[in-house]
């Protein structure tokens, strides 16, 4: 059975606006037509006994002073109601509709003599017709207003969760990346035009994606200033560590100025890929050949397998930076046996240690974040995330069912 979906801007909201228009405009027309029905039926039905009862007087008039009755009156008539004919010989006076002859007959009657009823017949066709009349109109009114009233309710609806749609976007927008995201409510332009809920909602997130904004800028230009000015003096620093005569302290200060250095130049390559300003150099290159290339330059023993070959369009030193630093951070943070797979357009790097820590599985990659007394500065995965970011391509990090950390490259 084929379900019937709702529009993309259509949410509960939608619905149960839609739901209480509809419940409420039923309930006041039902209202209103019982009302009118009892109104009118009460007053087309007293003209009826009305008349029926003025009959009733003369015919009893008539009978009493031995004169012929008028067609329509009669002792004890065929078709007089039981229960009125019994009220008649009682000594009540009443009236009462029912079919007489195959139309509806309002009857009036009174006692005669011998236990006997006086009663006179006034034809109800009209009346019935009219209040029939009235019904059909009362319906056929009521589902036109409540038709009416739900089509501008929902016009009404559609327009305020529209609009709350598109905010809603927006923020998905800014949650994924998206800074210069905006809604631009155009309710929100005009300061002497009043606003709505919605609006005032659209010019918070507005104020807020502009503020991070503005606040993510200020640590990226922080980042970048620190990262370049680092540069010159670690020059100098290099070369003068080249200076030192040979020992274990020369080989201890050469460590640390190449650490500092691949420090700051990591920090650079963030930098970089934070202002989005990257630009791809494409060429088809032979993903198998590639991983070879970047296991033998790791210098580590890692297993290469390839499953499928496949040949893409990428950035070859990009790609490259990519897989080394999953390898390089397999080897630092795990456990061997580590390989890298290539299947298709799919690259795999998988160790065997404890896996990737909580906090990465849930939020990814965080700079200056290691656990567990690693150590590093947690940049190899970030880069590893904006790189691939730029070409275009998913990367993924799971932890093996069997133990180990599973990073994922799916290049499009």
């Amino acid at each position: 059975m084929t379900r019937l979906g709702l529009p993309q801007w259509a949410g509960t909201l939608a619905v149960k606006a839609a739901v209480f228009i509809t419940v409420m405009c039923c309930a006041l027309a039902a209202l209103l037509g019982v009302l009118v029905h009892v109104s009118v039926t009460n007053q087309t039905v007293g003209q009826a006994r009305s008349l029926a009862l003025s009959r009733l007087s003369d015919a009893t008039r008539a009978y009493e002073a031995g004169d012929t009755l008028l067609p329509g009156a009669g002792v004890d008539p065929p078709g007089l109601p039981g229960a009125l004919r019994a009220l008649a010989v009682d000594g009540g006076r009443g009236t009462m509709v029912s079919d007489h002859h195959g139309r509806p007959t309002m009857w009036a009657a009174g006692p005669a003599d011998r236990n006997r009823a006086l009663a006179v017949e006034v034809d109800y066709s009209q009346q019935a017709r009219t209040i029939a009349g009235l019904d059909g109109a009362i319906l056929w009114s009521s589902g036109l207003a409540i038709g009416v009233t739900l089509l501008v309710g929902a016009v009404a609806v559609t327009r305020v969760t529209r609009r709350l749609h598109a905010t809603a976007q927006v923020a998905r927008r800014i949650s994924a990346g998206d800074l210069d995201a905006r809604v631009d409510d155009p309710r929100t332009e005009d300061p002497t035009h009043p606003q709505d809920e919605v609006a005032a909602v659209a010019a918070a997130l507005d104020s807020m994606a502009a503020s991070l904004q503005g606040k993510l800028l200020s640590e990226q230009r922080f980042t970048a200033d620190v990262a370049h000015e680092l540069r010159t003096p670690l020059t100098g620093l290099h070369a003068a560590a080249e200076l030192l005569p040979p020992g274990r302290p020369t080989e201890l200060v050469r460590d640390r100025v190449a650490a500092l250095r691949t420090l700051t130049e990591d920090l650079l390559e963030i930098s970089r890929l934070d202002t989005g300003r990257e630009r791809l150099e494409l060429d088809t290159e032979e993903l198998g050949a590639l991983a070879d290339r970047v296991v033998r330059a790791s210098g580590t023993d890692t297993s290469l397998v390839v499953l499928e070959d496949a040949r893409v369009e990428t950035d070859r030193r990009r790609l490259e930076r990519v897989l080394g630093n999953l390898v390089a951070n397999a080897h630092k943070h795990g456990r061997a046996p580590v390989s890298l797979t290539v299947d298709g357009p799919v690259v795999t790097v998988r160790d065997h240690g404890d896996g990737y820590p909580d906090y990465l599985l849930e939020h990814g990659p965080q700079r200056f974040r290691t656990e567990g007394g690693a150590k590093g500065h947690g940049l190899g995965l970030t880069i590893a995330v904006g790189q691939a970011e730029v070409l275009g391509a998913r990367l993924t990090f799971t932890n093996a069912a069997d133990g180990g950390a599973v990073a994922t490259l799916a290049l499009r």
